[in-house]
């Protein structure tokens, strides 16, 4: 039987999200990026990075990806995926957009996400930001933008929980 360690609490959530903010402002400088979730906790990480930077960045664009239907493993998986809809209020030709998502593992979501985006059209750049990096890829990609960084076995799970989204707010490990 497996156990669960927490990683962040509600609190140390949010600071991650100031820092991730911090580390988007700086690399930045006055370009303003468009933010795009994955869904669904990818969303809400975008939308809070969103929120902290609304002071100095107030015409952040946000749209959201669904990349269910790009995925590698689809004849793998147990059930039909969710599908939610995908929304890029934005032209995505020449603007520097950063992809938003929970948790970097094998990096097949998001060369998925890539996949779709790149239906949108051509970003003049495509960066990464993730709350949490657990190692582990399969896939040569590497986020540009991390909050915490965790070392983890295959068999580990890293769970992320939202209020938003779910009903606790943490980041959990757990052991296979």
């Amino acid at each position: 039987m497996g156990s669960e360690r927490t990683l962040l609490s509600g609190e140390g959530i949010t600071e991650k999200v100031n820092e991730l903010a911090a580390q988007i402002r700086k690399n930045c400088g006055n370009e303003v990026p468009a933010f795009v979730g994955v869904y669904t906790r990818g969303v809400t990480l975008a939308k809070r990075v969103k929120q902290a930077l609304q002071d100095e960045w107030p015409e952040i664009a946000l749209g959201t990806l669904d990349v269910s239907l790009y995925r590698d493993d689809l004849d793998a998986l147990e059930s039909a995926p969710k599908l939610e809809s995908s929304d890029i209020p934005f032209g995505v030709d020449g603007t520097r957009v950063i992809l938003f998502d929970e948790v970097m593992y094998t990096g097949r979501t998001t060369r998925a996400a890539l996949d779709v985006l790149m239906d949108y059209g051509r970003p003049s750049r495509v960066e990464l930001a993730v709350l949490v990096d657990r190692g582990n890829r399969e896939l040569p990609l590497q986020p540009d933008y991390v909050g915490l960084k965790v070392d983890t076995e295959a068999g580990d799970y890293v769970a992320v929980r939202f209020a938003e989204d779910d009903d606790r707010e943490g980041v959990f490990l757990n052991y296979g």
